[in-house]
């Protein structure tokens, strides 16, 4: 799974999510707490390790539009639960892209738990290089990934390049409300070739968060047993620096459409 084309930097972010998800491959504490923070709208079979519940896949659900047999891609896949569960919700066929080796292994171990053979597979690569072909997908998501991605323009044209014209992707996102950093996602989506089609503000995931990472305090000595002190502490120093923006962070769901021709 080599990846030649990664910056120095996507190296380096490359090695920390292959720790993080070697720490996590066999460990329960993450998922139990995620389930303790969402109670009801947790969808234990996703397993992801992001702000995803039961109204974003719902909401995914209706906005990609997507029929039986097309094509779909989730950008920074992780260990692929939110794709398997969209592509067997859709009837569709998934590729699932991540930056992280041990997460797409991962990713594609889960596949017999949610398809048939030959419905999905998952590949090493960028979020702004993913390898993939002009026009592959008819629906896109990526959840939870943007945040991370220095330059965020390259990886809206990534995703215009690889939607099919017409085809949709749905984003998550958050922003500061005060003194926003980033242009108004119509201004993003325009500079890369999109349409925004809409916004859904998520009201209730700045909660979800602080729940999340009260608990993580909480269980900060269960953390360094299942995951080791590097790991715990990476996630420690999360909960202990962004609990305390949560109160200024705007959660969006986002929908973009690349334009017919």
């Amino acid at each position: 799974m080599d990846s030649p084309h990664f910056t120095e930097r996507e190296q380096r972010l490359a090695a920390v999510y292959d720790k993080l998800h070697e720490a996590r491959g066999t460990a329960t504490i993450v998922s139990d707490l995620y389930a303790q923070a969402m109670g009801d709208t947790y969808p234990y079979e996703v397993e992801a390790a992001g702000a995803v519940d039961w109204p974003l896949l719902g909401t995914m659900v209706g906005t990609l539009r997507l029929a039986p047999g097309h094509q779909l891609v989730d950008l920074g896949c992780g260990t692929g639960g939110v794709g398997l569960w969209l592509a067997r919700a859709l009837a569709v066929h998934l590729t699932g892209v991540d930056i992280s080796a041990t997460a797409v292994r991962r990713a594609t171990g889960r596949v017999p738990e949610f398809l048939p053979a030959g419905r999905a597979r998952f590949l090493v690569g960028s979020l702004r290089a993913t390898g993939l072909p002009d026009r592959h997908a008819h629906g896109l998501v990526c959840v939870d990934a943007l945040g991370f991605e220095p330059d965020r323009t390259a990886v809206l044209k990534e995703i215009h390049r690889v939607l099919r014209p017409g085809g949709r992707a749905v984003v998550t996102s958050a922003r500061r409300r005060t003194n926003p950093v980033l242009p108004p996602w119509p201004e993003q989506a325009v500079a890369a070739g999109l349409a925004c089609e809409g916004e859904q503000e998520r009201l209730h995931e700045p909660q979800l968060w602080q729940r999340l990472y009260r608990l993580w305090i909480e269980h900060e000595t269960d953390l360094r047993k299942q995951l080791g002190d590097e790991q715990a502490e990476s996630m420690l120093l999360e909960a202990r620096t962004r609990g305390l923006m949560l109160d200024d962070r705007c959660a969006l769901a986002v929908t973009l459409r690349r334009p017919k021709e």
